[in-house]
């Protein structure tokens, strides 16, 4: 269980601090390439506006307004553009490519054509060779389209991109080992509270072990002396079912392999109310049972009657004085689900934390005072037993009673 708490960990801390150096990167890659593409749209207008052309003539206060006062006008110079003009009946007019030497002027003319068919005003074309930027403009009757060669200017940002990547993978690789490395360290109190639960547990059973035995053998006597009774009985059974919650609860870390097989649920959780009906009764409170006879479930047998004490034993350490505890096995009209209900009479519960019930050790009632245990290990074995037999457990409360219902599949 630690080994999985330790990896679970692991992962967790990696996925999150590696979650946020992607939003980092991803951050500066955006930023970057929003960037570029204000670049390549400044320099288009700025073409566009002095007919395809980077020249002397071009007008440094427009330049300086779109790039920023410490731009360099000689920076303009670095870029690589062409142009083409159509008439009015879409005929070539000019070309122009003593900017550009990668691509020839055949191919300048089909990319001019197809941005004049294409109706666009700007966009992104394909080449062979590279991406190009265009912007389309009209004046004086010509269609003048002037196209940028994003190579140059996408270059940083690609090279940052792969940077980002490089750098996130190698991050990725020394946060898990870093993490590996103190993850020991980071759990060392679990795993110590966890080997003290452990050592209770053994300590405890070891302890009670002799004390339990006599007090066994002596019912075992006096039913020899007095014959046998509902007290002895429900001893022997209690004394039984005590020794088997240590059994179950030293091996419930280790999970072991449930078969579940069809069980007589019906006989099963007679047997389990009928050894607590006289310890509820003596201690004056009502118990109500009803229990609908030939129902049959898949689960383990041991198991369920193991279920069915812990929640009868947590009913009646929590009724209230003089209280009910009501104990019912029952299948609705359409025999859909076999539902196994278990309550008491709990005033106080009323502002309860109801998901909290099941944490080990957690108890209710917070006074130093109280005579009662809590819901503790009891409950969270019995979730436990639940889940391996696959059915459903809800917790509710009404009328001054908390009830736990657990539903499972009939077999037929």
């Amino acid at each position: 269980m630690i080994q999985k708490f330790r990896y679970r960990f692991i992962g967790l801390s990696t996925a999150a601090l590696f979650i946020v150096l992607l939003t980092v990167i991803g951050s500066i890659i955006g930023i970057s390439a929003y960037r570029a593409k204000q670049q390549i749209n400044n320099v288009l207008i700025i073409l566009s506006q002095n007919d395809g052309q980077i020249n002397s003539q071009i007008n440094t206060q427009n330049v300086k307004k779109r790039f920023g006062p410490s731009f360099n006008q000689e920076s303009l110079y670095q870029y690589r553009y062409f142009s083409v003009s159509f008439d009015k009946k879409g005929k070539q007019t000019a070309l122009d490519d003593t900017h550009i030497i990668s691509i020839s002027r055949d191919t300048i003319m089909d990319l001019g054509r197809r941005v004049y068919r294409s109706g666009r005003k700007d966009g992104t074309i394909r080449s062979v060779m590279s991406n190009y930027s265009y912007k389309v403009t009209h004046k004086h009757g010509k269609t003048n389209i002037v196209f940028l060669d994003e190579s140059v200017i996408m270059e940083s940002t690609n090279n940052i991109m792969e940077i980002g990547l490089f750098l996130g993978a190698i991050s990725l690789l020394l946060f898990t080992l870093i993490l590996i490395a103190f993850s020991k360290r980071a759990i060392k109190p679990i795993v110590q509270a966890e080997k003290r639960q452990k050592e209770f547990i053994t300590n405890a059973g070891h302890e009670l072990k002799t004390p339990l035995s006599i007090i066994k053998a002596n019912t075992e006597l006096q039913e020899l002396m007095n014959g046998k009774s509902e007290w002895t009985t429900s001893n022997e059974q209690q004394v039984d079912r005590l020794i088997n919650n240590l059994i179950s609860l030293a091996r419930m870390e280790e999970q072991p392999k449930v078969t579940l097989t069809t069980i007589d649920a019906s006989a099963t959780f007679k047997r389990a109310t009928d050894s607590f009906k006289a310890i509820i009764m003596q201690e004056d409170k009502t118990f109500k049972v009803k229990v609908m006879p030939g129902l049959k479930i898949r689960a383990d047998e041991n198991s369920f009657y193991e279920l069915c004490n812990i929640l009868l034993d947590n009913a009646n350490k929590y009724c209230d004085d003089k209280g009910t505890v009501t104990a019912y096995l029952t299948t609705d009209k359409r025999q859909r689900r076999v539902t196994l209900l278990v309550g008491n009479t709990y005033v106080a519960g009323k502002n309860s934390n109801y998901s909290r019930f099941f944490e080990r050790f957690y108890r209710d009632d917070k006074s130093h005072n109280s005579q009662k245990k809590g819901f503790g290990i009891g409950l969270s074995m019995a979730q436990s037993l639940i889940a391996t037999f696959k059915a459903k457990l809800s917790v509710r409360y009404r009328d001054d009673q908390l009830f736990f219902s657990v539903s499972f599949k009939p077999v037929k």
